[in-house]
């Protein structure tokens, strides 16, 4: 059964902007991740075909770990041995094959200002803090792209980008699980972005 089934008067949007996730990134419930991050987009999707809606769905920066370095929107991702990356990449791939009319913004982002008193030196990535990560995004929304955009900003640590906004932030370095880059391909963004 369809989670929208039971809604019973169409939404007068043409946009719908789906950011919910399981992000509990390394929790071993397979059954919440594959409920919200693939059965939950496999329904939003069918309800979106149906009414003629374009489907803006955020995904993550993870669909890349343990692929290849900047890994572009072409490059092949190889899920991140976590539920949270598998299932993420899953939607992703039914919204590719299933969807009519999608864009789907790869991403990651973090509180601002900082809210950690230390930070990784080990990580890199194209994470920025949330306002300018969601500029990002609707400008993408605004243009009306369609398909997958990498969205992010410049190659950084996790610790370079804390020091933007928090200069007493501490070095530290990444348990050993969490992948050391998740940097993205994003010259089809910095393309677009100078049309």
């Amino acid at each position: 059964m369809n989670i929208f089934d039971g809604v019973a008067v169409y939404s007068k949007y043409d946009v719908i902007v789906n950011c919910i996730a399981n992000t509990n990134t390394y929790s071993n419930n397979k059954e919440e991740h594959w409920g919200v991050n693939y059965k939950g987009v496999a329904d939003l999707v069918d309800f979106c075909n149906k009414w003629d809606i374009k489907l803006i769905h955020i995904s993550t920066d993870y669909v890349y770990t343990n692929s290849i370095n900047e890994a572009s929107e072409n490059d092949i991702p190889i899920h991140g041995n976590n539920w949270y990356s598998y299932t993420k990449l899953l939607g992703d791939s039914h919204i590719e094959l299933m969807s009519n009319n999608y864009l789907i913004c790869r991403l990651s982002h973090k509180d601002n200002p900082f809210t950690y008193d230390h930070a990784w030196t080990d990580v890199k990535t194209n994470a920025d803090y949330t306002d300018v990560i969601s500029s990002l995004v609707v400008g993408l929304i605004n243009s009306d792209v369609k398909g997958i955009y990498n969205v992010g900003t410049e190659e950084k640590t996790i610790y370079d980008l804390a020091k933007k906004t928090k200069v007493d932030v501490k070095e530290t370095l990444s348990p050993t699980h969490i992948p050391k880059n998740v940097t993205m391909d994003i010259s089809k963004l910095l393309k677009l972005r100078k049309v």
